[in-house]
């Protein structure tokens, strides 16, 4: 096979260039193998779609710009360079952070001035008008939305980004297309080689036999997993919307056309790439078709085949699934990159109770992950927060799970007396009471009620509950990940409610529109917007400046106190302790255990700048975020 790939595509590159690539194509074909032939052997003519697929990888490295060569040649030098303490990452809609590509090149000094080198932009790629998922419905992999300009914009972007030391991050979703993409559409006409690129069925039969083992994803908005399309008068999988179609990987034809689009994406400056859905891709009747063995090797064979081809990029998956099933997808061998949902959703759960007892029993289990790979922590993100935390780390606290989410969807959905967040519920079901929860950062910590009720001492309070969560993902292992607006303050918005695309669907109350006369404040440390903008700013210079920080060891610890959460840093002969008091309440630590986990005589508080001794009692003020390192 090899030789007839070299007489196809050899002529048409430099020689040293070629025996380059012909040198990743060798070392990485074994692992790409084993992982098609698992997914493929029986077809009969597996060696046949081998081929075409290896002829798709080449093709599509022959098109990678020089500039993008070069940087697979660079990045071969620091293959973990992902793991830098100088990553911080950001993500946005363009249109809401800046109005389209243009508005957004206009605006890197902005990211630059925040310390970003992460830009995760969220789907702007062409879908159908209204019906979208937030744009997560893709029409078209190679198309932006008209409105937010071109493909050669976004290569431009995506250059001028990278100039700036900022890696450009978008989506790949391939778990589905929409209805409107041209597969589906020559589907619709009748085409049967299209029709294999999806799940389709002529009666019930199938779709009957496969729900009876699966749960429905959004119950209360459409029942079951298939949709009918009288004019195909088959039934479609439609695992989230019935205007998603789900893509069929047991076709190898289909494999190899999603190859081509996420080496497209790769070829436009993409060096992060973040799988949607990963859990969902495979299905097999009598489970509940999800996170199934042959997902993991679809996406390791993706992850070969970009080795070879696109070698500078790098997977992040997204898994809003059981902890132990998030981490199956990090590996090197597979997504070198994971959200981490579990300390999101445990941060807020903390901070609700003031008890961090479930995040240290998780994370102390849960938290490492394989050698060279990376967490990306957030506090929010533009989805509704989700109680994506394991049963077993609340009850080994005694905790009854149910009861503690419905209260924590009530608390910070503020029907709760005490509260003081302002949310609303995502995908309520009333039966159980069970709901995700949707509200800007500032608004569920309290800066919204403090504001209407003008009181000072809670206002305080909710800044100080920014940068503590903020705090954590800067200096906790992985990459940070910020939701742009959180950095201003941003609070909910409302009037999604009078637009009837939106109305219905919460999520908007945290998606507004950037407001860039707030940011004009950011500098002003008398304004709330400059408190936490300058925090902020400050936390990411510490994270930059500091190498106990960077591609280091993260210990969590048991502090002997509840409402403190704790954890080493720790690289070379660098070494960081972070605490964290989730209470409104001054927290001590006693002496005795300072010295314990290590202290030395005396440290200094890097965000403070005081020395504090060891051989004392630690008292913490209110909401108080520590970083202690050795004294100069």
């Amino acid at each position: 096979m090899f030789p007839r790939i070299e007489a196809r595509f050899k002529d048409q590159v430099d020689p040293a260039e070629w025996d380059a690539y012909a040198q990743r194509l060798k070392t990485q074909f074994p692992r790409l193998f084993e992982r098609l032939f698992a997914l493929y052997s029986h077809h009969y003519d597996f060696f046949y779609h081998l081929e075409s697929i290896l002829a798709s990888t080449t093709e599509m490295w022959i098109a990678r710009s020089d500039e993008l060569k070069a940087l697979d040649a660079l990045r071969a030098t620091d293959p973990n360079w992902y793991q830098s303490h100088r990553m911080v990452g950001a993500m946005c809609y363009v249109d809401v952070f800046a109005g389209d590509i243009q508005g957004l090149r206009d605006k890197i000094p902005y990211l630059t001035e925040l310390g970003i080198t992460y830009l995760h932009l969220l789907p702007f790629f062409k879908v159908p008008a209204g019906d979208n998922d937030g744009g997560y419905a893709v029409s078209s992999y190679r198309e932006v939305m008209a409105h937010l300009g071109t493909i050669d914009e976004l290569e431009a972007l995506a250059s001028e980004l990278r100039l700036h030391g900022i890696s450009l991050v978008l989506d790949f979703v391939f778990n589905h297309t929409s209805d409107e993409h041209d597969w589906a559409i020559q589907a619709l006409k009748g085409d049967e080689e299209h029709q294999a690129y999806y799940r389709m069925y002529p009666n019930r039969e199938m779709p009957d036999a496969f729900e009876r083992s699966m749960s429905e994803i959004f119950p209360d908005d459409r029942p079951g997993a298939f949709t009918y399309r009288p004019r195909l008068k088959k039934w479609i999988w439609t695992t989230f919307y019935n205007f998603q179609w789900d893509l069929n990987y047991e076709n190898p034809a289909l494999f190899n056309r999603m190859i081509e689009e996420m080496l497209y994406l790769a070829n436009l400056g993409v060096e992060i790439l973040r799988f949607d859905a990963v859990a969902f891709i495979w299905k097999r009747l009598g489970t509940d078709c999800q996170n199934l063995p042959e997902a993991h090797w679809v996406i390791q064979a993706f992850n070969a085949v970009a080795s070879i081809a696109a070698p500078a990029m790098v997977f992040k998956s997204e898994a809003i699934v059981h902890p132990d099933e998030v981490a199956k997808y990090i590996s090197m061998e597979e997504c070198q990159l994971s959200y981490n949902p579990g300390l999101m959703a445990l941060l807020w759960e903390a901070l609700a109770t003031r008890d961090v007892s479930v995040l240290l029993q998780a994370m102390q289990h849960r938290f490492q992950i394989p050698q060279g790979c990376a967490w990306v922590n957030y506090v929010r993100c533009h989805d509704d927060i989700g109680w994506a935390f394991a049963n077993d780390d609340l009850e080994a606290v005694g905790i009854n799970p149910d009861e503690h989410r419905r209260f924590l969807t009530k608390f910070y959905t503020g029907k709760f007396d005490g509260s003081f967040a302002r949310g609303a519920p995502f995908q309520e079901n009333p039966q159980t009471g069970d709901a995700r929860v949707s509200g800007t950062c500032a608004s569920l910590t309290g800066m919204e009620k403090a504001l209407q009720e003008n009181d000072e001492k809670e206002l305080e309070f909710s800044i100080r509950r920014i940068l503590l969560l903020h705090g954590i993902i800067l200096t906790i292992g992985g990459i940070p990940l910020i939701y742009l607006g959180d950095e201003i303050g941003a609070l909910n918005d409302y009037d999604y409610e009078q637009q009837p695309d939106k109305f219905g669907d919460s999520r908007w109350l945290h998606r507004g529109q950037f407001d860039w006369e707030r940011a004009e404040q950011r500098r002003d440390p008398e304004t709330p917007v400059g408190r936490i903008y300058m925090g902020l700013v400050r936390l990411i210079q510490l994270r930059n400046q500091n190498l106990a920080f960077t591609r280091s060891e993260t210990e969590i610890l048991d502090t002997g106190n509840k409402h403190v959460f704790g954890y080493f840093r720790m690289h070379d002969q660098n070494m960081i302790l972070v605490l964290a008091n989730f209470s409104e309440h001054e927290q001590r630590l006693e002496a005795r255990k300072l010295r314990q986990m290590g202290l030395r005589k005396s440290v200094v508080d890097l965000v403070a700048g005081r020395v504090i001794t060891a051989m004392q009692e630690l008292v913490m003020e209110p909401y108080q975020f520590m970083v202690l390192g050795r004294p100069l």
